[in-house]
C-alpha cells in the first residue's frame, strides 16, 4: 500500500516566478500537496496545479529489457564521471522519452533521496529489476564500487539483450516462411482455383487426377476455411497457456527444441554463452561460486541446462571442481569446459567465463547469419513448388486439350 502511495506521477503548473512573471511547466511528484511545496522551494508561485491527462488513445511505452540496460548503462557513466547518486538520477531522467520508464527512475530516485539504499528501492520493482540486478548493486554498494558494478550489470545486459534479439531472429525465420506458405496457397486454393474449375465445368471431358485432386482441396477449404483458421488460432492459444501453466509441459519443450536442425544447435550455445555471461558476472562481483550457480539456474533460458546447473551447484558445494561437474553433466561443449578448467587453474575464472561467453555469443551471430542466408532460396523453393504445383495442376486440363487439337 505504501509503495502504491509513492508511485511518482505527472503534474502541470501555472504559475509567477521571483520576478512576478508568468511560467508554467511540468513537473513530477507523488501528490499535489509536495509538487506545490515543490515548486514554493523553486521560487515559484504556483496558481494552478493539476494531474497531467493521459493521452486519450495510447499512453506509456512498455519498459523493455533494453531500456533497464539503457538507464543502466547511463547511470554507470554518469558515476564515473563524479556525479553524485541522486544527482544522476536526475540527469538521466530529464533526457528520458519513454514516460513509464521515466516515472520509474523518479520513484527509485525518490526513494534513494528519503535514504533507501540503491538495492533496496530497486526491490520494490521487481517486475523490472529481478534478484540478479539487485544483488549485484547490493554488492557494489558494500564494496564502494558502485560504479564499476553498473558498468559490468550494463555490459551483461546489453549482451544478453543482443543474444536474445538474435534467438528470437532464428526462431522467427523458419515460422515466417511455413506462414507466408500457408496463406499464399490457401489464397490461391480460396480464390484463384474456383475461376478455373468454372472454366473447366464447360470442357465436358474427365479432368487430370492432379487438377481433380487441388479442385477437391479448393472445394473443402471455401466450405472449412473459418474452421481451419479458427483450429491453429486455437492450437497456437493451447500452446501457449500449456506452456506457461504447465512446468512439465515446457520442460519437454525445452528439451526437444534442443534436437532440431540447426535452431536447436543455435539455443544450445546461446545457452551456454549465458551460462558464462551470468557466472562471470556474479562471480567477478564477489558472490560466492555456489551463490553465484544458484543465479545462474534460472538465466539460462533453457530446462536442460537449468537442470545441469542445478546438479553442478550441488556437486561444487560438495568440494567438487566447477570444471570437473559441467563435464560430468555431458550437456556442455568441451571448449566451454576446458575454459573453465584454464580459469580455475589459474585463479582467474570470471575472465575465462567471460572468453565462453563471448565465443559462443560469436557462433550463435555467425549461426543466425547463416540461416537468414539459407532461409532466403529455401522460402523461394517453398513458394515455387506450392505456387508452381497449384498452377501446373490448374494447367493440366488446357494443355491436354491443345494435344488433342
Amino acid at each position: 500500500m505504501a509503495e502504491k502511495a509513492q508511485k511518482l506521477q505527472a503534474f502541470v503548473w501555472e504559475g509567477k516566478d521571483r520576478k512576478g512573471n508568468k511560467t508554467k511547466g511540468e513537473v513530477s511528484g507523488t501528490n499535489l500537496a509536495l509538487v506545490k511545496a515543490q515548486l514554493r522551494k523553486q521560487g515559484i508561485n504556483p496558481d494552478k496545479v493539476k494531474k497531467k491527462p493521459k493521452p486519450l488513445f495510447g499512453g506509456s511505452k512498455k519498459i523493455t529489457p533494453f531500456d533497464i540496460a539503457m538507464f543502466t548503462r547511463q547511470m554507470a557513466t554518469m558515476m564515473k564521471a563524479g556525479v553524485p547518486l541522486v544527482q544522476s538520477f536526475d540527469i538521466v531522467t530529464d533526457g528520458l522519452e519513454n514516460q513509464g520508464l521515466k516515472e520509474l527512475v523518479g520513484a527509485i530516485r525518490n526513494d534513494v533521496a528519503s535514504g533507501t539504499s540503491f538495492a533496496g528501492a530497486l526491490r520494490r520493482h521487481p517486475k523490472h529489476f529481478d534478484d540478479l540486478y539487485c544483488n549485484l548493486v547490493d554488492s557494489g554498494e558494500k564494496a564502494g564500487a558502485l560504479e564499476q558494478m553498473l558498468d559490468r550489470i550494463a555490459t551483461y545486459l546489453e549482451k544478453t539483450e543482443t543474444l536474445k534479439k538474435k534467438v528470437k531472429k532464428a526462431m522467427t525465420y523458419p515460422i515466417a516462411v511455413v506462414v507466408v506458405a500457408i496463406v499464399v496457397t490457401a489464397i490461391l486454393l480460396v480464390k484463384v482455383v474456383p475461376q478455373f474449375e468454372s472454366l473447366f465445368q464447360g470442357f465436358g471431358a474427365d479432368l487430370p487426377v492432379f487438377t481433380q485432386f487441388i479442385i477437391g482441396i479448393s472445394e473443402w477449404m471455401q466450405e472449412w476455411w473459418f474452421i481451419v483458421l479458427l483450429g491453429i488460432v486455437g492450437l497456437v492459444f493451447l500452446f501457449k497457456e500449456a506452456k506457461r501453466r504447465s512446468q512439465k509441459f515446457s520442460d519437454f519443450v525445452d528439451k526437444y527444441l534442443l534436437k532440431l536442425p540447426i535452431v536447436g544447435e543455435i539455443l544450445d550455445k546461446s545457452a551456454v554463452a549465458k551460462f558464462g555471461r551470468v557466472l562471470s558476472t556474479t562471480f567477478a562481483a564477489g558472490v560466492p561460486l555456489v551463490d553465484a550457480l544458484e543465479s545462474v539456474s534460472g538465466a539460462t533460458g533453457n530446462a536442460v541446462y537449468r537442470d545441469a546447473v542445478s546438479k553442478i551447484k550441488d556437486e561444487v558445494s560438495s568440494g567438487t571442481q566447477l570444471q570437473a561437474s559441467m563435464r560430468q553433466t555431458g550437456v556442455f561443449p568441451v571448449m566451454a569446459v576446458q575454459l573453465t578448467a584454464i580459469g580455475e587453474e589459474s585463479g582467474n575464472l570470471d575472465e575465462m567465463l567471460e572468453k565462453v561467453a563471448d565465443h559462443y555469443e560469436g557462433v550463435v551471430d555467425d549461426m543466425v547469419d547463416n540461416l537468414t542466408a539459407l532461409m532466403e532460396p529455401m522460402i523461394m523453393a517453398v513458394l515455387g513448388v506450392l505456387v508452381g504445383g497449384l498452377i501446373v495442376g490448374m494447367y493440366l486440363p488446357i494443355f491436354q486439350m491443345g494435344q488433342v487439337v
